[in-house]
């Protein structure tokens, strides 16, 4: 199975309401086109309208909380209903304090049959979060999100490592990496490293050209 490629749209104004359906229309005809499985991670708010134009579309973050009397969680009953297929989780900007609380998201996802793409700082972190048995395991150092130095170059040793490392810890998971990826070279670079596919936002969500850019980077997977 090819690499894949999630798109994070952050809260960015390029990516919100009728401009996050027309990227992630952008995102599904790429995908249709090239074969390669492309996720669209959305605001909450934007879940069921993009879920109607594109099949492979992901919330940016899950709580474990139940449904019923609380307020301001985003439950996976939730994320479900509104057409989601799953949920980054642990997101550098969206940290989860406890690792028992991913515990208890993954596995609540995982009783509805939703995916997790849990994010790591570093090689270490990748491993533990392994154990958990999530989807994908996506490691990005947080001083180089939002950069344009992709961690495929900056760092990568420590895409080598978490790769090597999350497959030891759980081969069913699969590692992807993130954190300044922002063109084809990048993510050839990561795939090359062992990366089983990239995570990115802003080369996406503000590129002047969105559709050739997906292009560009699926043509080298």
């Amino acid at each position: 199975m090819k690499p894949v490629i999630a798109l994070n749209f952050k809260t960015y104004r390029e990516a919100t309401g009728e401009k996050a359906v027309e990227l992630a229309e952008i995102a599904a005809g790429v995908s249709l086109l090239t074969g390669v499985r492309i996720i669209v991670c959305v605001q909450a708010v934007d879940l069921r309208a993009v879920s109607r134009i594109c099949n492979d579309v992901y919330g940016q973050h899950a709580d474990w909380q139940e449904q019923g009397q609380t307020t301001g969680a985003v439950t996976p009953e939730a994320l479900k209903d509104a057409g989601a297929k799953g949920s980054l989780v642990n997101h550098s900007e969206r940290r989860i304090a406890h690792r028992e609380e991913i515990e208890k998201i993954i596995g609540r996802m995982k009783a509805l049959k939703l995916e997790t793409m849990v994010c790591a700082h570093d090689d270490e972190e990748a491993e533990k979060l392994a154990v958990l048995g999530p989807t994908f395991v996506a490691v990005e150092p947080p001083e180089l999100i939002g950069t344009g130095r992709s961690v495929s170059t900056a760092k990568p040793e420590v895409v080598r490592n978490a790769v090597v490392r999350v497959k030891n810890a759980n081969a069913k998971v699969i590692p992807v990496c993130g954190a300044g990826i922002s063109n084809a070279q990048d993510v050839r670079k990561a795939v090359e490293l062992g990366a089983e596919g990239v995570l990115l936002a802003s080369a996406y969500v503000k590129s002047s050209n969105p559709k050739k850019l997906l292009e560009e980077m699926c043509a080298v997977l």
